[in-house]
């Protein structure tokens, strides 16, 4: 399928060495920005992470290939989004398409319709079953309240189910109780033309806080290779809340929900109109330091009205434009109890339950039939953690779940930890992961009926699978280097191609008619140069080859479900320098991106790219700074097929100054 033919945001669904990274503000009464860049390299290796075993575990103990990117990385990258804050996850590719569309993935099949990376904000899912995938535009929140950014890259489906094929992002915010007092900021530049945020946090009392928050931006448009406007501006607001309670020793509670609404130019013409809103409750019972019990449940609601363009083959128009509508509403709850057996095994079970509503009006060039569609979605998981020496641990588990449209789906892990020392590990992993239909590859009409039918979903489409071998390290390597470095292998099976009808030709459908493997390499290091001074480096290699099976057949000669490059390369810097000054920066190495449209096959050219940030603390709690970004050319595509309708990016520089009270 043409990548294109689906409209945005939508459509875009279906070696240099440089200074800086600022540590905390130095004020010893502002918040705790920074802390983590204060710890020895110990600490560092000891930073706790959930989203690998479903409980907290040091980074060295998790056996799997996981980055955090910290509040105080994001708060001095200048990142402004969600999407721009993943940049410093090497394990990602993060490729910018226009002002508010992104292109994010793990271990490759970053297409268009890009559908196998499982990404949570505090456990709530936050893909769309219309294609798998992630609405980016859609998904922000106040990064100051942002505590950390969990990155597995490999599959993660024996804990979290189908769509953790290539990976796993789990954004994990602050509690209330971090959060007091007051927080405001205000921006603006030539590319981000306003930003302004704040929050509040307080108390009802001893044991329970609760926070509010609101925030405001507006884009500017990127620009075509002609000079002339994308007109794909962006502007949303977005406001929350977050209470904590400390209900007794043993229990706490915790509920919190947001709400956006958003509108995005269209390259096209129209303007895309989003909102939402969403309520999550927690309730988790201490029983014991090696047992708890976690209760989930979370209410959903997303509504998105997108331009539809009119429907034309070879100069024939076979549908006109009209706007498409989709409302699709989710219940989720989750159980999870985490328990110590003999002395030698810890265990972690569960289950859970998810609906979603979706009702979709569909405009003439692009629909799903049916229109309105409830799914059900059980699952329960088991995975048992054996200590078989002091230095040796198994982890051994499964996932199984059953929805509507394959049925039962199983993706049982295997996975081995060796502590070579104190501070050094060597982990190993087998695991099976499973993407399952979207709505897209089920009910797509394109053109909707009455309309002339080019492309549709497949009938019997199934289940992706993907099978992943994985081997790692992770360690200090000297007294001022830590390392990780992964090598992996996946094997794929029944991904995603294109049939013709016979007779017919049309309509052209999806099947399951491609396979093949991936391999690659994952390497990132830290090392403190001095007291005040820290890099960070990170290399990913990555080769693809998918071809049609056997006796079967593709239309896009199976080139159309990835587009990523081979190599890619980044160096972080971090300075703290006198007088309360912090500079940071990174250069990014992007190899070529071949980008599949059809049978054929475009390029991204390979590029360079610097972002800079200096930040000044004028007073205790106030900091002034200034950002750029893309600050070595003045525009560069970094997606898309080549053509007079590819968007490139523009460089960006912007100021803010932020308040902390």
């Amino acid at each position: 399928m043409n990548g294109r033919c689906v409209h945005t945001p939508l459509r875009s669904a279906v070696a240099v060495l440089v200074l800086s990274i600022l540590s905390p503000i130095a004020a010893a009464d502002a918040d705790s920005t920074g802390e983590l860049k204060q710890l020895s390299l110990e600490q560092l290796m000891d930073v706790q992470v959930t989203s690998v075993a479903r409980h907290s575990e040091s980074i060295l103990q998790a056996a799997a290939s996981v980055q955090v990117i910290t509040r105080d990385e994001i708060r001095r990258s200048g990142a402004t989004s969600l999407a721009e804050a993943l940049r410093l996850a090497d394990n990602l590719q993060v490729a910018q398409k226009n002002a508010h569309d992104w292109g994010i993935s793990a271990r490759g099949f970053n297409s268009a319709l890009a559908n196998k990376l499982l990404v949570m904000i505090d456990g709530r899912t936050v893909y769309t079953p219309l294609f798998s995938g992630v609405f980016w535009n859609d998904q922000d929140y106040l990064l100051e309240d942002i505590d950390r950014i969990e990155v597995i890259s490999g599959p993660g489906g024996t804990l979290w189910g189908a769509n953790a094929v290539n990976g796993v992002i789990n954004i994990i915010t602050r509690s209330a109780a971090d959060t007091q007092g007051l927080f405001a900021e205000a921006g603006g530049g030539n590319q981000l033309k306003a930003l302004a945020a704040a929050r509040y946090g307080g108390s009802f009392g001893s044991g329970t806080s609760y926070r509010l928050y609101g925030k405001y931006f507006d884009r500017n448009d990127e620009v075509y290779p002609n000079d002339q406007s994308a007109g794909d501006g962006w502007h949303q607001a977005q406001t929350g809340f977050r209470i904590d309670s400390r209900a007794s020793e043993h229990d706490s509670v915790s509920l919190h929900g947001d709400f956006y609404q958003g509108h995005a130019g269209i390259d096209t013409g129209g303007t895309a109109q989003t909102a939402g809103g969403n309520v999550l409750g927690r309730w988790t019972h201490t029983i014991s330091d090696e047992s708890d019990l976690n209760l989930q449940t979370y209410y959903d609601k997303t509504h998105l009205i997108d331009p539809i363009p009119r429907a034309v083959l070879n100069g024939v128009v076979l549908a006109p434009a009209g706007r498409l509508h989709d409302d699709l509403t989710t219940y989720d709850i989750d159980l999870q109890h985490r328990f110590a057996l003999g002395g030698r095994n810890s265990i972690v079970w569960g289950f859970g339950y998810r609906y979603t509503h979706d009702v979709v009006v569909n405009a003439p060039g692009l629909g799903f039939l049916p229109s309105p569609l409830d799914q059900s979605l059980f699952s329960a998981f088991v995975q048992d953690e054996m200590a078989i020496r002091s230095d040796l641990s198994l982890i051994l588990g499964s996932k199984i779940e059953h929805n509507d449209y394959t049925g039962f789906e199983y993706e049982p892990n295997l996975r081995l930890r060796w502590s070579l020392a104190p501070d050094q590990a060597l982990w190993s992993a087998i695991s099976r992961a499973a993407r399952t239909p979207s709505r897209i590859d089920r009910d797509l009409a394109e053109p909707a009926p009455p309309y002339f039918t080019v492309l549709k979903g497949g009938s019997d489409y199934g289940s992706e699978y993907v099978t992943a071998y994985e081997l790692g390290y992770k360690g200090r390597i000297s007294p001022s280097t830590t390392a990780s470095v992964t090598v992996f292998r996946n094997d794929y099976r029944d991904v995603r191609s294109t049939s013709f009808t016979p007779g017919t030709i049309i309509p052209i459908f999806f099947a399951n008619n491609l396979a093949g493997h991936t391999e690659g390499l994952e390497v990132a290091a830290d090392q403190r140069l001095l007291e005040n001074w820290s890099l960070h480096a990170g290399y990913d290699y990555l080769h693809e080859s998918l071809h049609v099976r056997p006796g079967q057949f593709d239309l896009n000669n199976a080139l159309n479900e990835t587009a990523d490059p081979r190599q890619r390369f980044s160096v972080r810097s971090s300075l703290d320098l006198p007088a309360r000054v912090q500079w940071d920066a990174t250069v990014r190495w992007v190899d070529s991106l071949p980008m599949n449209s059809g049978a054929l096959v475009g390029t991204v050219p390979a590029f360079f790219e610097l972002d800079m940030r200096l930040g000044w603390t004028l007073l205790p709690g106030l900091e002034v700074s200034v950002s750029g970004q893309n600050l070595l050319h003045d525009r560069h595509p970094e997606y898309g097929f080549p053509g007079p309708a590819r968007v490139e990016i523009e460089r960006s520089v912007y100021g803010k100054i932020a308040w902390r009270r």
